[in-house]
């Protein structure tokens, strides 16, 4: 079980992340599942839209850190990885509703993203640093290239939730509309999009998105790396038994002796 679910009806693929009682935060599994549903999507020509949601009172908590700490990445690949991939070479349109908690992967999928509807009392956050970790799915170049590099470097450094109002402010989101519409105004958007030719939908976005792709890639990469550097250091472990622990982690606390060697 993937906790994903998926419905194609008249062009559009429904993707619902379907993990309520955890606010639909990921797992590996989830990861490669996503991956796969991108890549299969990309090549079917029923697929003309993609239309992404969260079960429950959320969209995405981002990782699930139970399940990071048992499947850490590891270089030369990982699922998270295989999805920001995926996500960069998606062609088709990608339609989003956000409601809930839009956390860490939860707010940066969406820089790969075209049209995303976001309830009014959505809640948005970048908890990489509070985690000992680095940004992922690109967004070290996604999120300066939207929102410019101060503003990135506040939501990035001081990991602060902040609101839809704001992330529309920065580039983040499309539209900001009531929790109780935004699914619906997802929904007919995706609709809307899916009457449209196939053809020109595609070439539009690749010729819209084409300056960004080597960027896209490159930090894909040098996140990856620093990524698998830092979740096996001694801030990611203080940071992850804090987290499971529910208590503030100290991170000036001396190294494990063995730590050194």
């Amino acid at each position: 079980m993937t906790n994903v679910n998926t419905e194609l009806a008249n062009g559009v693929l429904r993707v619902e992340l379907n993990r309520p009682e955890k606010k639909n935060a990921l797992t590996g599994a989830m990861y490669d599942r996503l991956a796969q549903i991108l890549t299969e999507a990309n090549k079917n020509d029923a697929v003309r839209v993609m239309l992404w949601h969260g079960a429950g009172d959320s969209f995405c908590a981002g990782n699930d850190i139970g399940d990071f700490q048992k499947n850490p990445p590891q270089a030369g690949g990982s699922p998270q990885a295989r999805l920001t991939e995926a996500f960069i070479g998606f062609e088709k349109p990608v339609v989003v509703a956000v409601h809930g908690a839009a956390v860490g992967g939860g707010t940066t999928m969406l820089a790969h993203c075209d049209i995303i509807y976001a309830g009014e009392s959505s809640k948005f956050r970048l908890p990489f640093v509070d985690l000992a970790l680095v940004p992922e799915f690109a967004s070290s170049y996604s999120i300066p290239a939207l929102a410019g590099y101060i503003r990135a470097a506040e939501l990035f450094l001081l990991a602060e939730a902040f609101t839809a109002a704001r992330a529309a402010e920065l580039g983040l989101v499309t539209h900001v509309v009531g929790d109780e519409e935004v699914f619906t105004m997802a929904a007919l958007t995706a609709k809307k999009l899916a009457a449209k030719p196939a053809g020109a939908l595609m070439a539009t976005k690749r010729l819209t998105k084409r300056a960004a792709l080597d960027g896209y890639r490159e930090a894909a990469r040098a996140e990856s790396k620093e990524f698998v550097e830092r979740v096996r250091s001694d801030e990611a472990r203080e940071a992850f038994v804090a987290f499971l622990e529910k208590r503030t982690p100290n991170f000036n606390r001396t190294p494990p002796a063995d730590a050194a060697k």
